[in-house]
């Protein structure tokens, strides 16, 4: 794949930075202890024991004190929703990046499925352009697989790969046709690129609204099964296996699915896949509440359900974080259970909301997290951010102890549908440098301080 335009923001002058005495902690790099950390240029120009670094020599430099604090490699998420072009009243490129900024991530995928979908190298040339004037933060791209998101007629994968695109989805739909996606499989080898998927079988999830189990039949609610998602999942790693092609499986939320996954990894086809944070911490039992931001698609699942997706995130069937961050207005959301768009946000809490669930209570280990809140990055073959000389700086300074709430304090997304809004969670991010430039700093004002400049 060419690399015209792959990640796209605004100009932003690069960072002149000392970080002393924070906990750097990166699996990668086998980094798990106290450093300084140097900046300059936008790079990590040195790292060095606690006190040993200086900025003397080097004006302008803000030094900035990391004791108590983590040092993480910047997140990458893999699958978000820019609603640009045409929905920009939900979210657009400036909204969505300082979001995304303010949860430590320093590059996001954007999905097609905009008003118009990005089908055409033209739509996505000028999207790629409006990044450069308003992305924060890098925005990779992904380019539809049908025309219009239809299903009947590919897109001009070649094209668009040219164009800039990451690879190729109609997340939103599936590809319903066995024979239309493995036609796909055959273009993407040439193109590049990677083919990702939204699993689901529309004869089986009909007109569901939530998960088709004992709630759903206790609420009267019309009910979306598991074996929607998990069937694909088995036919679709089947035509990737057959055709050698890369697959990324979206959003993953049922047991099942995690066994078709390992099945097919098992047979060595080349199949990646990713969960959300709110299928790895919630289930079912939250929709008893008809909150409108409880309902997504897929939707939460059972605890059993829950737990697999976690086995299976600790294990590497499935590959990486990524949030699936739906705006939607809240006018929109605002309508009994059954109206409401499915979707929630997701960018600015998914860090936190994963520590206080599930690293705090020791269900999953902190490093485990972080390595999988960026692995999306090589998936869409885009650089993995890492805490070493030399590399840009594409990294978040965070308190794990410092806590705040979701939507106490507004959101820097245009929408507020978060499906963590008003509890109460632990892992603030403070700081966040993407692609060597400040993208993000806490307020001052904020509930927990988090910078001390000297």
């Amino acid at each position: 794949m060419p690399d015209g335009n792959p990640r796209t923001r605004r100009a932003i002058p690069p960072a002149e930075l000392l970080i002393t005495g924070v906990h750097v902690l990166d699996p990668r790099a086998g980094l798990d202890e106290p450093r300084d950390i140097l900046i300059r240029a936008g790079h990590i120009a040195e790292l060095g024991a606690p006190g040993t670094l200086t900025d003397a020599d080097a004006a302008g430099t803000e030094t900035i004190d990391g004791t108590g604090k983590h040092a993480f490699p910047g997140f990458v998420d893999p699958h978000v929703h820019l609603r640009t072009p045409g929905q920009e009243y939900k979210e657009d490129l400036v909204t969505g990046t300082a979001a995304a900024a303010a949860g430590g991530f320093v590059t996001v995928v954007a999905m097609p499925n905009t008003d118009p979908v990005v089908d055409d190298p033209s739509i996505l040339r000028a999207l790629v352009d409006r990044a450069q004037q308003d992305a924060g933060i890098p925005v990779g791209f992904l380019a539809a697989i049908t025309r219009g998101l239809g299903g009947g007629e590919l897109t001009e994968m070649a094209a668009l790969s040219d164009a800039g695109a990451r690879g190729f989805t109609d997340d939103g739909k599936p590809v319903t046709s066995a024979g239309m996606l493995r036609k796909a499989l055959q273009y993407q080898r040439l193109s590049g690129g990677v083919i990702a998927l939204h699993e689901e079988d529309p004869a089986l999830s009909g007109d569901g609204v939530m998960h088709e189990g004992a709630v759903s039949a206790r609420l009267g609610l019309a009910g979306i099964p598991s074996l929607s998602e998990s069937t694909m999942i088995a036919r679709d790693a089947a035509l990737a296996g057959y055709e050698d092609a890369r697959v990324h499986i979206q959003h993953v939320s049922a047991e099942e699915s995690v066994q078709a996954l390992a099945a097919a990894k098992a047979a060595g086809a080349r199949v990646t896949a990713e969960a959300t944070p709110h299928h790895l911490m919630l289930t079912d039992e939250a929709v008893r509440s008809l909150d409108s931001r409880f309902k997504m698609n897929p939707p939460l699942r059972t605890d059993q359900d829950r737990r697999a997706l976690l086995t299976a995130l600790r294990s590497g069937v499935i590959d990486c974080i990524a949030t699936d961050h739906a705006p939607h207005a809240r006018h929109e959301k605002e309508v009994p259970f059954e109206q409401a768009p499915m979707g929630t946000t997701g960018l600015e809490t998914a860090f936190a909301a994963l520590h206080t669930d599930l690293v705090i209570p020791g269900e999953l280990e902190l490093e485990i997290l972080i390595h999988r809140l960026s692995a999306g990055a090589a998936i869409f073959d885009l650089p993995v951010p890492r805490i070493a000389p030399d590399a840009p700086a594409n990294l978040c300074l965070v308190d794990l102890e410092g806590q705040f709430i979701p939507g106490a304090n507004g959101y820097a997304s245009r929408s507020e549908n978060c499906c963590f809004h008003g509890r109460r969670l632990r892992g603030r991010v403070l700081l966040t440098l993407a692609a060597g430039a400040l993208a993000y700093r806490a307020p001052l004002d904020a509930p927990a301080r988090t910078l001390s400049a000297r």
